[in-house]
């Protein structure tokens, strides 16, 4: 059965090239990639394969050597610094591995720091921050420091961050790296109910194949390219 949704992030040829004193490193080596409209995908690949690199391109973080990244209707390798801020501010939202929460803010003030890049009012940013919250089940702890939370409920909050301005793609980086078991089904329930009752597209790096049973696809990465078989 043919896919009907729309092609939402499309890489075309893309290599990522670094130096390394005078020798010259090639992560990724003309990589295509096609992720639907509302897909839940997961990255895997063994360490140093070049998966937080293909992150960091959808994302906006970094830029390829060669090739096209593009996200909806923007070629997000063709805009410039500024508008590169501006268009990640929007479209992107990251969940990282130990949830970069600032410990001396509550959680609905960690959740609302991308807002404050936004022109919303005040009681406009509370209003984003009190759905979000409520979206990953934490309601009741709005005015909790990040040194009270659970491993799991940083993370909560961490992904209540990433969906405040409600992104185009969610992008994540082993999102239940640093979690017991129990937790991070958890986080990977929350992440699939994103994905299925709010139509949230994902693309999650993993190393656990735990994890990427949730995903409603995996794709595999080794030597700068991509297969849908695990590398061996």
């Amino acid at each position: 059965m043919s896919d009907s949704r729309k092609t939402l992030v499309q890489i075309d040829r893309v290599t990522r090239t670094f130096m390394r004193g005078s020798e010259k490193i090639e992560v990724l080596a003309g990589l295509d990639l096609e992720v639907k409209e509302a897909e839940f995908l997961a990255l895997m690949g063994p360490s140093g394969s070049g998966k937080s690199t293909l992150l960091n391109l959808i994302g906006g973080l970094d830029r390829p050597s060669s090739g096209s990244v593009q996200i909806g209707a923007d070629r997000v390798d063709q805009l410039s610094d500024t508008q590169l801020a501006h268009w990640r501010a929007r479209h992107i939202g990251f969940v990282f591995q130990f949830y970069n929460l600032l410990p001396a803010l509550t959680a609905e003030r960690n959740v609302e720091l991308p807002l404050l890049l936004t022109h919303l009012s005040k009681a406009d940013r509370r209003k984003h921050v009190a759905s979000a919250l409520d979206a990953v089940g934490l309601s009741h702890r709005v005015k909790a420091f990040p040194r009270t939370l659970s491993g799991g409920e940083q993370q909560r909050v961490g992904i209540a961050r990433a969906i405040v301005t409600d992104p185009t793609v969610l992008l994540c980086d082993e999102p239940t790296g640093d979690l017991d078991r129990k937790s991070g089904d958890e986080i990977l329930t929350l992440l699939q109910s994103l994905n299925k009752d709010h139509g949230k597209t994902i693309i999650m790096v993993t190393h656990d194949p735990h994890a990427s049973a949730r995903a409603t696809r995996t794709v595999h990465l080794d030597k700068g390219q991509l297969s849908d078989k695990p590398v061996d």
